[in-house]
C-alpha cells in the first residue's frame, strides 16, 4: 500500500500489532502487517531472548518495540529502595483490597508477603528504558515506540543513530505539538475506546483534530489511528479521515497465539463494548479494562484514590495475581473478579482466530470498505 508509514518501517499493510507475545509479533509481520513487542515488562536479559526468537521466527519481515518511559512517575530519578516504596503503600489500600478478595471467598494470608527486587519499576525510567533500548537496538527494529508521553531524548538520539523511526502515543492535540518537538517521525493517536492506557477523546474525533493540528503547524509527520479498532472497515474509516495507517492491541488478545490467560479470553469472547471501563485501579494512570467487581470497588465513593504509578502497581500486583491463578483453578469469586487490559472494540472480537487469520480478515475487511466508497463516489 502507498502508506508513509508502511515506508517508514518497511511492513506492506500499515497494520501495526501491539502485543506482549513474541509470537503474534512474528506471526502479525510475516502476513504483511507490523509487530510490535512491548517490553516493559522484560529485564534486558529477558528482552535479548524474545527478540531472537522474533529474529529467528519473523522470516526477515520488519518489527518494533514500544518502550513505557512515563512523562510523571513517583521516584522518577529512581533513589528510592524496594522497601521504601512498599513502605509508602497506605494500610487503607491494603486493607480495601482484603475486603475485595474476602468479598468473593479469596484468602488474603500472605498476599502482601511479595518481595521487590530492588530497581522495581527500573524500566519507566531513563536507567532501566535505555538499557531495554540498548539490547533493541542490537536487533534488526525499524521502530521503537514510547507509550507514555513524549519520548526522551535519549530515545530519539539512539533511535536516529541506527535510523531507526521513532513513534509516541498521542491522546490530544497538545500531546501531538509535544511529541512532534521530540522528534518523532510517526503519532499513534489514540482514542478512549482503546484498552490499557488511554486518554477521554473518541478516536473518531481525536485522529482528524490531531490531523488537523499537524497541518496548520506544517509540521508532516504520519498518524496512525489507535482505539477500538479490531476491523479493516474501521481502519479505512481512519485513513479516509487522513490516518496512515491503524494501531491495534485488543484485538490479538483473543488470537490463537495470544498468552492470555483462557480464563480471560472467555470474558474477552463474550463481553459487549459496554463491558469495559477506564479505572485508575491497576497502574495509577486511567487504563481502559473488562469491568469486574474489582474496578466496581474503586469507583465507590468509599474507596481510597489510586497511588500514582508504580506505587498502584503494589496495590494491584499481588491481588491481581491472586485472582488469575485463581480463576484458571476455577474458584467463580476470582472468575468475577478477574480483569485485563481490553478496548471497547471487545464487543465485535467474537472468535479465537490465528493472528495471521486476523490480519487477512483485516485485509478483505479494508479492501470490501475501499469498493463501497468508489460506488457511493461513482454513484
Amino acid at each position: 500500500m502507498k502508506s508513509k508509514a508502511c515506508e517508514l518501517v518497511g511492513c506492506e499493510f500499515p497494520l501495526f500489532a501491539f502485543s506482549h507475545c513474541r509470537d503474534v509479533v512474528a506471526a502479525v509481520s510475516k502476513a504483511g502487517g507490523y509487530g510490535v513487542l512491548g517490553a516493559v515488562g522484560h529485564s534486558p536479559e529477558s528482552l535479548e531472548i524474545e527478540l531472537s526468537w522474533i529474529d529467528e521466527h519473523v522470516d526477515g519481515h520488519p518489527y518494533g518495540v514500544d518502550l513505557i518511559v512515563p512523562t510523571s512517575i513517583a521516584d522518577r530519578e529512581g533513589t528510592l529502595t524496594a522497601q521504601d516504596l512498599i513502605d509508602r503503600v497506605p494500610d487503607t489500600h491494603k486493607r480495601h483490597v482484603e475486603h475485595i478478595l474476602a468479598t468473593h471467598g479469596i484468602d488474603t494470608a500472605d498476599l502482601w508477603d511479595t518481595r521487590l527486587p530492588e530497581g522495581y519499576g527500573d524500566n519507566m525510567r531513563e536507567s532501566g528504558a535505555s538499557a531495554q533500548l540498548e539490547v533493541a537496538l542490537n536487533h534488526p527494529i525499524t521502530s521503537v515506540v514510547n507509550a507514555l508521553g513524549a519520548p526522551p531524548k535519549f530515545m530519539v538520539d539512539a533511535a536516529r543513530a541506527k535510523g531507526i523511526a521513532v513513534g509516541a502515543l498521542t491522546g490530544s492535540r497538545e500531546h501531538a505539538l509535544k511529541n512532534v518537538e521530540a522528534g518523532v517521525d510517526f503519532l499513534v493517536v489514540s482514542g478512549t475506546e482503546a484498552g490499557g492506557h488511554c486518554g477521554e477523546i473518541s478516536t473518531l474525533v481525536v485522529v482528524p483534530e490531531v490531523i488537523e493540528t499537524l497541518r496548520q503547524h506544517n509540521m508532516d509527520v504520519p498518524v496512525l489511528a489507535a482505539g477500538g479498532i479490531v476491523t479493516g472497515k474501521q481502519m479505512a474509516a481512519c485513513m479516509m479521515m487522513g490516518a496512515a495507517g491503524a494501531w491495534c492491541g485488543s484485538v490479538w488478545l483473543t488470537t490463537t497465539e495470544a498468552e492470555t490467560l483462557p480464563s480471560i479470553k472467555e470474558k474477552m469472547l463474550s463481553a459487549n463494548s459496554r463491558q469495559t471501563v477506564r479505572s485508575k485501579s491497576r497502574t495509577g494512570k486511567y487504563t481502559r479494562q473488562l469491568r469486574s467487581p474489582w474496578t466496581d470497588a474503586w469507583q465507590g465513593e468509599a474507596a481510597p484514590e489510586p497511588l500514582p504509578m508504580p506505587l498502584q502497581g503494589l496495590v494491584s500486583g499481588p491481588p491481581l495475581r491472586r485472582i488469575d491463578k485463581l480463576a484458571e483453578s476455577g474458584h467463580a469469586g476470582a472468575r468475577q473478579l478477574a480483569t485485563y487490559w481490553v478496548g471497547q472494540g471487545v464487543g465485535l472480537m467474537n472468535d479465537s482466530l490465528s493472528a495471521r487469520t486476523v490480519v487477512m480478515n483485516f485485509m478483505e475487511d479494508f479492501a470490501g470498505a475501499y469498493e463501497q466508497f468508489q460506488s457511493v463516489v461513482e454513484d
